[in-house]
């Protein structure tokens, strides 16, 4: 493995392992009004990503699947952190940090493309998954705990697909985001 690697093989099976528990932690804050509307925005746009039928990268892609996940919700946080982090929570503002702190990395990871995915996470806002558009979580009371729900179903259910320490590995994840993020 090339040392040039080893910095995303040390941090993206971490961030694979935690997904759940990063995910619900995200998901606590959908009811913070300390947080702004934009940057709730981006925490459920990113979380409803999880739910969407066309991901990046599809779930059931051996060891990748859910890779695409892990960086959505750091950017989706390190985008609400932006937006809404002045008058946010203690709470808010560690977990929007740490999650925001990570997509540093994916930047790095992505290089020039990394614009791309965080143009693309921007669009999250105002996308539906399973029906439910982010204006219907963050206004509909019923809608978001039904949301909540599933997102706590999701994390329940979720199984640490591990990454190989291969480079092709890494090599195929950014085959993907190339062709799948808008241009």
């Amino acid at each position: 493995m090339s040392d040039v690697y080893a910095p995303y093989f040390e941090a993206f099976p971490v961030w694979l392992r935690t997904l759940g528990e990063d995910v619900e932690e995200l998901a606590s804050l959908l009811d913070d009004a300390s947080l702004g509307e934009e940057a709730r925005e981006s925490v459920a746009g990113g979380l409803n990503y999880l739910f969407k039928s066309l991901d990046l990268i599809p779930d059931g892609v051996e060891h990748l699947g859910y890779l695409d996940d892990c960086f959505v919700i750091r950017v989706a946080a390190e985008l609400a952190l932006q937006a809404g982090g002045d008058d946010a929570s203690t709470e808010a503002l560690r977990i929007l940090g740490r999650l925001a702190n990570d997509a540093e990395l994916i930047h790095e990871f992505l290089g020039a493309d990394a614009s791309r995915l965080v143009t693309y996470v921007k669009t999250l806002r105002r996308g539906a998954a399973r029906g439910r558009s982010v204006n219907d979580i963050l206004t509909d009371d019923d809608t978001r705990r039904e949301f909540v729900q599933d997102v706590k179903a999701f994390c329940q259910s979720y199984k640490n697909p591990g990454l190989p320490a291969e480079e092709k590995s890494l090599v195929k994840v950014k085959a993907f985001l190339d062709a799948k993020l808008p241009k």
